[in-house]
């Protein structure tokens, strides 16, 4: 049976990380030991959700700001009819 050391001291590390943030939260209270990892996936499901809202919103900036540039120049797109080349 062979020993993988590099996951053993891995799995130590995670061990010790988490014990060290439960004593951040808890103080000198180690018998309380209620915190659940579901608040930091909802923070964290927050903050990609902002993320996304940010994008959408920028994308749809820069399209508007194009689309109001392409007016002002006179260079606005052929109605759909004219384009295929059919009387409209």
């Amino acid at each position: 049976m062979a020993f993988d050391y590099d996951q053993q001291i891995l799995e130590s590390v995670s061990v010790r990380r988490d014990r060290l943030l439960k004593s951040l939260l808890f103080g000198a209270e180690r018998t309380r030991r209620t915190y659940s990892d579901g608040a930091k996936l909802l923070l964290i499901g927050i903050v990609i959700a902002a993320i996304v809202c940010a994008g959408c919103i920028g994308y749809s900036f820069v399209v508007d700001l194009f689309a109001q540039q392409q007016n002002r120049n006179g260079l606005a797109l052929p109605a759909a009819g004219l384009a295929l080349g059919g009387l409209a």
